[in-house]
């Protein structure tokens, strides 16, 4: 009866796309396996994976699949598991005194959604009013990069990019949007390709209603070019 149930719980929790933490979940021994290691594991995996639906492995179209899966988890899609590939966002003195709101809009987000790791698509919308530094322009596209590169729920995902700037720039006054499809919903279960989803995560004076306000009609400038 308890194992019916947890796996009751579980079921729930994909189908909803909870999340359990604002930090990645990662074991201990996360990175004590270099990332040939790791490849070497998946590729087994993988390759038991096909094999237990059926697939013929030997043949020419099938038979790279598994270590090409195995570099693109490692080396790709999940590489924002790897701190050393966390992007080093170096910091200016703001000499020019722009002292109103920065937004880069339209980032694009590749993600992977941790229930059934099928693709996270959108666009991510950031923000941030400089308290005397401030941050390169792809900086930012990079840390986006950086926390998508992993197994994710968006609401995490949101979360993770403004705390990362935030310790950055050394300011709460950061606000992320996105808005993404998530194919677990478009490609399987209910199917509906139509829908997407919208997170924000508001920090510092993001949090009154007027510089909401002004970030969000940002987001909707006809930037077309």
């Amino acid at each position: 009866m308890k194992l019916d149930k947890d796996i009751q719980d579980i079921e729930a929790i994909g189908d909803d796309h909870i999340g359990t933490s604002s930090e990645t979940p990662l074991r201990n021994d996360a990175f004590e396996l270099t990332p040939n290691e790791k490849i070497d594991i998946i590729k087994d995996d993988v390759r038991h994976i096909m094999e237990t639906l059926g697939l013929d492995l030997t043949d020419d179209s099938l038979k790279g699949t598994p270590n090409r899966v195995a570099k693109m988890f490692v080396n790709e899609i999940f590489g924002g598991l790897d701190p050393n590939k966390k992007p080093s966002a170096s910091t200016f003195d703001n000499k020019y005194k722009y002292g109103e709101m920065l937004v880069e809009k339209n980032i694009t987000v590749y993600s992977t959604c941790e229930h059934h790791l099928l693709p996270i698509v959108g666009k991510a919308h950031v923000a941030y009013i400089s308290n005397g530094t401030v941050v390169g322009l792809s900086k930012m596209n990079r840390i986006v990069d950086y926390f998508a590169k992993r197994p994710q729920v968006q609401e995490r995902l949101t979360i993770q990019i403004v705390k990362e700037l935030q310790e950055v720039l050394n300011t709460k006054d950061v606000a992320c949007v996105i808005d993404a499809k998530h194919l677990c919903v478009n490609s399987r279960g209910i199917k509906d390709v139509d829908s997407s989803t919208v997170t924000s995560e508001f920090g510092g004076q993001f949090k009154n209603k007027d510089t909401r306000r002004e970030f969000l009609d940002y987001i909707n400038l006809d930037t077309t070019f």
